[in-house]
């Protein structure tokens, strides 16, 4: 089995780093379906769960940068009022 690795390091999810949020949402989207579908080897299968997780942290890492961004525009324009 692959040693396991997570976004940000060298290794087969390294490249998840530098995905877009839509680009890592439909690579989620793609590794939910064929996991669903079945038919894999158990180690297929843990291969995709674990892409999937590694992809769903990186949706989750835009989403947060993104309501950073939200609440330092909000706290922005309640200052310049």
């Amino acid at each position: 089995m692959a040693a396991e690795t997570t976004p940000g390091t060298s290794g087969p999810y390294a490249d998840i780093d530098s995905l877009s949020y839509e680009d890592a949402r439909e690579q989620l989207v793609g590794v939910v379906s064929r996991l669903e579908a079945g038919g894999a080897s158990l180690e297929e299968s843990l291969a995709l769960w674990e892409r999937g997780e590694a992809l769903a942290q990186r949706c989750e890492e835009w989403l947060e940068g993104a309501r950073k961004r939200l609440a330092a525009a909000r706290d922005q324009a309640g200052q310049g009022r």
